[in-house]
């Protein structure tokens, strides 16, 4: 009986519709926006309403370039439905009144105004000409972390300069690495010229990602050669450079032990969008495996999430399980289409969200959230 309950139940995931943007009355409000124009920023009210901006405007093969997953996308598809699959166990009757001061965090001793980060996403370009530029000014503004990305449509140098008098706004710089320690040499000095305060290391993207979806349009990865990826080569390029490397993309716990085994001062759990490799966990399932067999981890180091995180609640869920501090990349590339008040509408957005959220879960200050707000066991009969 419960082989044929499982069998029922996993036709039933795959037959059913999927929900890229769930339905919540944009399509009708915003209905007299014809194809190729924006709606009003204004009218915008959650991170999808981005995607929904950005898909109405953009043409058909850069706005593929963000949204593409790899092979089937189940991944993709897991990163954005795992969220709802936890119920949150709200408590009542506490004094919730200060929340929004207590949204401050730090990243690596760097203060911030909010638990959560800009993922590294390639090609701003396809969404704006000013590119980058604009999610440098936008969360320099907002006060959140940036990290751009390697294959950025605008340069490490010229990213930097968009800080403009922001002197103390901090960014950390994604990388993908070759086995030229001259230009890995030459590269780690660009980034330290650039006075970015950290290097993200990609781990998740050891070959090609298999995207079926972006090589329809010929947009497909952004790094498509194999590369040599090891916890050697990263004591080998921590003695490069003066900055900390945080490797992003754990998807166990038994790299997030070898993590901190191996000396990191953090890590970032991600499945590169799910756009590496179908099948692989969300942040949220990573997550809460460390949290399972070894929750030291979440002490020992800082720990960083991304993937699939659309609402002020997928933030709670991670940081309630020990996540440090959560990142976004969709949605902001999205953002984009807008230019810097784009982005500093979805920052304000997520902020919003994240207090109001935590207001009604009954958490009187950010830092004290932990696992018993959530009931860890999933709802769904196929995935406990």
């Amino acid at each position: 009986m419960r082989s044929s309950l499982l069998a029922f139940a996993t036709v039933a995931l795959a037959a059913r519709p999927f929900l890229n943007e769930p339905d919540t009355g944009i399509d009708e409000a915003l209905a007299s926006v014809a194809n190729g124009t924006l709606p009003d920023l204004e009218s915008l009210v959650g991170l999808p309403d981005f995607e929904w901006a950005a898909r109405h405007s953009m043409n058909i093969s850069a706005y593929t370039y963000y949204r593409n997953g790899a092979a089937g996308e189940w991944s993709y598809r897991n990163n954005l439905e795992v969220f709802q699959r936890f119920r949150l166990r709200p408590r009542v009757m506490v004094d919730i009144t200060n929340i929004e001061s207590t949204l401050p965090t730090t990243i690596l001793g760097h203060n911030f105004s909010a638990p959560f980060f800009i993922s590294p996403c390639a090609r701003a370009g396809y969404a704006h000409p000013d590119a980058e530029t604009n999610l440098v000014k936008g969360a320099g503004a907002e006060n959140i972390l940036y990290m751009p990305a390697l294959y950025a449509s605008k340069t490490i140098e010229e990213i930097a300069a968009a800080k403009g008098n922001n002197s103390a706004q901090v960014l950390f710089q994604q990388v993908y690495l070759t086995d030229n320690d001259t230009d890995t040499k030459a590269l780690f000095a660009r980034i330290e010229k650039s006075g970015s305060k950290a290097i993200i290391m990609t781990v998740d993207s050891a070959a090609d990602g298999n995207r079926h979806r972006a090589k329809r349009y010929g947009v497909g990865s952004a790094d498509s050669s194999y590369s040599y990826l090891t916890w050697d080569l990263y004591h080998k390029l921590s003695n490069m450079t003066t900055l900390p490397i945080i490797p992003k993309g754990i998807q166990t716990v038994e790299d997030a032990r070898l993590a901190v085994e191996n000396g990191v001062k953090a890590f970032m759990i991600s499945n590169h969008g799910g756009r590496q490799l179908d099948t692989t966990p969300s942040s949220l399932e990573v997550a809460l495996e460390i949290h399972n067999e070894d929750p030291e981890i979440f002490k020992k180091v800082e720990v960083y999430a991304d993937g699939g995180v659309r609402y002020g609640a997928d933030v709670l869920k991670l940081l309630a399980l020990g996540v440090k501090a959560v990142g976004v990349g969709r949605p902001f590339m999205f953002s984009n289409v807008y230019g810097v008040d784009g982005v500093k509408k979805a920052i304000e957005l997520l902020k919003h969200e994240v207090a109001i959220d935590a207001a009604n879960l009954g958490v009187a200050d950010l830092k004290k959230i932990g696992p018993q707000y959530v009931d860890w066991r999933s709802t769904n009969a196929w995935f406990s």
